[in-house]
């Protein structure tokens, strides 16, 4: 499996634009008395194939600083979750949505609220939009922040993901983006997409797992690459006080061992958008088993899911 996390020092990589990245977990393991709390939403059902007035995201406040914002249906099939965490200077967007909806409109509008209660200038918090992967449904937004003032889209690419967040030696090392007050860790899983990363929140112990891990089917496209991936997530889970590890869909329903066919727009009983570490070691457990031949397999709350390049 993986080698051991090798944390990346305390290695400083600078934007061109001035932005300050952390290369390596610099301040090491929160203790879960230091856990800033927050609260899951009952529901993040995203409506059925009719619109009607219906806003293009659905807005959850897990607290005052973090936001999970989710597709609505009738726009896209794949109902993708992003993610948007502040910090004192800076805010990062996690993934822009798919095909044609407006995703500025609703960033901006959190974005502007959230500087009113601090009493902030406009212009006093920079954006940062990156993503958990490359694909398609997770960066169709992107055209809509390139212009924006005091903004940063990080790049697709693996090498650009390396470069922005510190990443010495890929996979295998940590990065880090230190948005102000609030150090995020970037950890790289590739498997699923060649660029994929998780993040995982000190302040809150969330950890955003992207495709890699939800409650869905988990699509395996490099198998050696996702059985290390899944390994790496699996030790920084037990050296880390994780909350919940949330992913950026939901395909299962509320049954288990049971997901809705691909495609399906209307998900009425979903299986809620939470994963647990025991979960994740699960999964970790089973893909130990398989030894690089992956086979489809259904598990409780996920279901490995090779594709056939």
């Amino acid at each position: 499996m993986s080698p051991r996390l090798v944390r990346a020092g305390r290695r400083v990589l600078v934007a061109s634009i001035g932005l300050g990245v952390i290369g390596g977990c610099a301040g090491g393991r929160p203790s879960p008395a230091a856990i800033e709390p927050g609260r899951l939403p009952a529901t993040v059902y995203a409506g059925g194939p009719e619109c009607g007035g219906t806003p293009p995201f659905q807005v959850h406040a897990y607290n005052a600083d973090f936001f999970i914002l989710r597709q609505a249906a009738c726009t896209n099939f794949e109902k993708p979750f992003l993610y948007l965490v502040f910090g004192r200077d800076r805010v990062l967007l996690l993934d822009t949505g798919a095909q044609r909806v407006d995703v500025a409109t609703p960033i901006d509008t959190l974005i502007r609220t959230w500087l009113a209660r601090h009493s902030r200038a406009a212009d006093s918090i920079h954006l940062v939009v990156a993503h958990s992967h490359a694909h398609g449904d997770h960066v169709a937004g992107d055209s809509q922040f390139v212009r924006r003032p005091a903004t940063t889209v990080v790049g697709r690419d693996t090498a650009s993901v390396r470069a922005f967040f510190g990443i010495a030696h890929w996979p295998t090392d940590l990065g880090a983006i230190d948005l102000g007050g609030r150090v995020l860790d970037v950890i790289a899983i590739p498997g699923h997409q060649a660029a994929s990363i998780a993040i995982y929140d000190r302040r809150t112990g969330v950890l955003l797992t992207g495709d890699t891990f939800y409650p869905g089917r988990l699509y395996v496209r490099d198998t050696a690459a996702f059985a290390e991936s899944i390994d790496r997530l699996a030790e920084f889970t037990r050296t880390h006080t994780v909350t919940q590890l949330l992913g950026a869909h939901i395909e299962n329903t509320a049954t288990p061992f049971r997901d809705y066919p691909e495609g399906t727009v209307d998900q009425p009983n979903e299986h809620a958008l939470a994963l647990y570490p025991r979960q994740l070691f699960e999964l970790d457990s089973v893909v130990r088993t398989m030894r690089g031949r992956m086979t489809r397999t259904v598990l409780r709350d996920v279901t490995i899911w090779p594709v056939t390049p």
